[in-house]
């Protein structure tokens, strides 16, 4: 028998146990769950290791932050084409958000894919249809008497498909995401344009159409032109007045509404370090006003923080193994570079009519009186989903606490909206709801309210010009009140809340004075709070629905006569031939958000009920023919008449029509309704000088043409009265142009290129008549 010494069976030993300590186990052979609600949906880690080490192979260079996260979710790493900007990515994300109004629509198309489950977790939050009018509970008890019907179908329909629902009261969409559900590394879609706040906590989150979510929920690969990326350098600490906020208003201000659009901003340096995780979610969260796919934070300590107070220390051990995938590789490069140095950072206060005119406090006087804006401030509102943080309700509550240990009451109307049941729950418990009230202020609901036009407001008549100053995110023309004479402002919650007490404009609460009760001049002093709560987070009353074991017996509430819901048909396919002699519906001039193409405000009721809904198409757009809204020429009967109705005389008429339009059509919120509307109402192309990118995927998912000019002065080409043919889409092929023959009134004719950025796939969406159309028939063709 072979022996061996006692002192070398120990160094053996010993040699043994150092190899094993020595190799670290794979990240994958750690399960950890995505969050406290869904137990068996685990973090996949290694799928981003493993496709990095193939992405890394390929590309041989340094990698972005954003791109790891983004490439770690590649469908196939090994053939994907990856080239910024140019490449149509697909990719797995790991989960789905929808609000409300958006669930609606999606869930109705989810219904018609022929799948049972959602193949990821996801989760509908009801935010969107609460009006503000006189307070947060009697608001939400009116909210929930006149919308049971959609309640009822949103509570069925998750139920029924495995998917969990917040229910009207819990909070807004992005907040209750950030407390629940976001996680360091994540890829996950939204059905709505401020999905981004999530990049708060290192989560790529990207605000889709409907049409996006349902691909993701049947299964099926998420397809996405891949992003360029913008990186922000921040240098210096932030101090005194200045917020997070102000780092995107600055951002704004610098590459404009469109200066973002088809990139990543992925924001670094070590003035990150001054950043609280929520201060992070708010700078993400207003990116998509600068057109951004999404925004990012890189993986640090605040997030830690953040992901425990929100009882997920799990997810925060996990993410600190997997750090270095979190962070942007030495080296690596970015398409635009922009720096920011925070200790020298301004507050701002952008607007009005646009999100991008930026000013710093210091000369917003100045522009005031140079622009003539209203003076007298009518109402300051704070909260919303990009700033409604317990660091931002408790900064606020400083300064009106001294305000009114100085005996002052808001001279200006002043509402707060908590993001959430748990922030309201907590600022009630802190004290902070009460200091609101004490100087005046009205709580509102846990949901959008005027920030989406939610807002019945009376203090002014519709065309009043007036001014108002808020903590949101978008302040296009009549967007909070519908009233396109109201001069919206945005800034930080500290700065829309000293303006409260100063009811003016023109109030510097850095170098101004105000008089006390006493009748003594004072000086605000800096705004302070928590970043996060001391004694923690109370999570106030439970609004969450988890689906039920047995699915088998729920059923969807739709009542057939309802005006509200409304089951989808499916959009006739393309019929092969050259489509000519099309009128031209509108010519759009100007700015043409979707607010422009879809209404919100009292619009949001119909957001499941397509043919009701479509009566607002277009109705916002202005017409080049005439400078008016909703007023346009019928080619056939030649009257005028508003757009809805126009589109519907040729649907009815057999004949489809295009819309043309300006720079950066269809910006703004990611509805997708403003691309199933005119699909509705038979309209074949919109042909613009430019997209914004939501809307341009959107348009595709439906079975548009979404064309753009090759040379963008051949819009003014274009006259109203135009008859038009499409030419080449017999041959229709990636990187191929079409032809615009346009025919004038006089006889004459021209040829105009246009462009388009489809690839092999979209163009099969739009022979087979919409995304949803080629689902069906593979899925069906699969079962066969």
């Amino acid at each position: 028998m072979f022996n061996l010494s006692t002192r070398t069976a120990n160094a053996l030993r010993r040699l043994a146990a150092g190899m094993a300590t020595a190799v670290e186990p794979r990240i994958g052979d750690t399960k950890v769950a995505m969050s406290l609600f869904e137990k068996d949906a685990y973090i996949n880690y290694q799928r981003i290791e493993d496709n990095l080490k193939v992405v890394r192979e390929r590309l041989r260079r340094p990698l972005t932050m954003s791109e790891k996260i983004l490439y770690g979710h590649l469908d196939d790493p090994h053939t994907q084409d990856i080239v910024r900007g140019t490449s149509y990515l697909k990719l797995r994300p790991d989960r789905v958000a929808c609000q409300d109004a958006t669930a609606q629509m999606a869930l109705l198309q989810f219904m018609s894919s022929g799948m049972d489950t959602a193949a990821v977790p996801t989760t509908v939050h009801c935010d969107h249809l609460i009006e503000a009018q006189v307070g947060g509970p009697k608001d939400l008890a009116r909210a929930v008497k006149n919308n049971k019907e959609v309640y009822d179908f949103l509570a069925t329909a998750t139920a029924k498909y495995g998917l969990g629902f917040w229910r009207p009261g819990s909070g807004i969409i992005h907040q209750i995401i950030l407390e629940n559900y976001a996680f360091p590394g994540g890829l996950m879609i939204g059905t709505d344009s401020h999905t981004p706040n999530a990049g708060g906590l290192n989560m790529l989150a990207i605000g889709v159409g409907g049409a996006d979510a349902v691909d993701v929920m049947a299964d099926l690969p998420w397809e996405l032109k891949c992003p360029k990326v913008i990186g922000v350098n921040l240098t210096g600490k932030l101090s005194g007045w200045t917020a997070p906020k102000d780092v995107i208003l600055k951002v704004a201000g610098i590459l404009t509404v469109k200066g973002g659009t088809g990139a990543i901003v992925e924001y670094k340096g070590p003035g990150v370090e001054s950043l609280s995780c929520t201060g992070m979610a708010t700078v993400c969260n207003m990116g998509a006003e600068i057109g951004a796919t999404t925004s990012v934070f890189p993986f640090n300590h605040r997030m830690v923080d953040y992901l425990n107070a929100t009882k997920r220390p799990e997810i925060a051990k996990y993410a600190q193994r997997f750090a270095p995938n979190l962070q942007a590789d030495e080296g690596a490069e970015y398409d635009e570079h922009i720096e920011i140095n925070l200790s020298e950072l301004e507050p701002h206060i952008n607007g009005p009519f646009t999100p991008d005119l930026a000013t710093p406090v210091s000369k917003f006087k100045e522009e005031v009186k140079k622009n003539g804006w209203p003076e007298e401030l009518k109402v300051a509102l704070i909260g919303s989903c990009t700033n409604s943080s317990y660091e931002d309700m408790s900064r606020a509550a400083s300064i009106a606490k001294e305000a009114a240990d100085h005996g002052l009451q808001t001279k200006s109307k002043f509402t707060i909206t908590p993001g959430s049941e748990q922030v309201r729950a907590t600022i009630e418990r802190d004290g902070q709801i009460g200091i609101f009230e004490k100087v005046g202020g009205l709580v509102l609901a846990n949901a959008c309210g005027p920030c989406i036009g939610q807002w019945d407001r009376q203090d002014v008549k519709k065309g009043e010009p007036n001014s108002i100053i808020t903590s949101y995110n978008r302040n296009f023309t009549g967007r909070n009140d519908a009233n396109p004479a109201t001069h919206a402002f945005v800034a930080s919650p500290d700065i829309v809340t000293a303006f409260a007490f100063a009811g003016q404009l023109t109030f510097n609460p850095l170098t101004d004075t105000l008089k006390g009760a006493d009748g003594k001049e004072f000086k605000f002093s800096d705004p302070s709070g928590f970043e996060l709560p001391p004694r923690g987070y109370d999570p106030g009353q439970n609004t969450f629905q988890a689906p039920p074991a047995d699915r088998a017996s729920v059923q969807v509430a739709v009542d057939p006569k309802s005006d509200r819901l409304q089951l989808l048909k499916p959009f006739a396919p393309w019929d092969g031939k050259t489509p000519t002699d099309l009128p031209i519906l509108i010519k759009v001039k100007g700015k043409c958000t979707t607010d422009h193409i879809s209404a919100g405000g009292p619009w949001l009721k119909y957001r499941g009920h397509l043919e009701n809904i479509s009566k607002n198409c277009l109705i916002g757009a202005i017409n080049a023919e005439n400078g008016e809204a909703n007023k346009v020429k019928n080619q056939i009967t030649g009257e005028y008449g508003p757009v809805p109705q126009t589109a519907e005389y040729y649907r009815d008429h057999g004949i489809k029509w295009v819309v043309i339009g300006d720079h950066n059509y269809g910006e703004g919120s990611s509805r997708e309704h403003a691309a199933l509307e005119p699909r509705f109402l038979g309209g074949l192309a919109i042909i613009t000088r430019s997209f914004a990118r939501i809307h341009e995927t959107n348009l595709k998912k439906q079975g548009m043409l979404a064309l753009t000019f090759v040379d963008p002065a051949d819009y003014d080409k274009i006259r109203p009265s135009d008859k038009v043919d499409i030419l080449g889409l017999e041959s229709f092929a990636p990187g191929k142009n079409l032809t615009l023959r346009v025919k004038h009134e006089d006889g004459s004719q021209e040829e105009i290129p246009l462009a388009h950025s489809f690839n092999e796939g979209q163009i099969e969406w739009f022979k087979a008549g919409s995304a949803l159309n080629l689902m069906a028939k593979k899925r069906a063709d699969a079962t066969a």
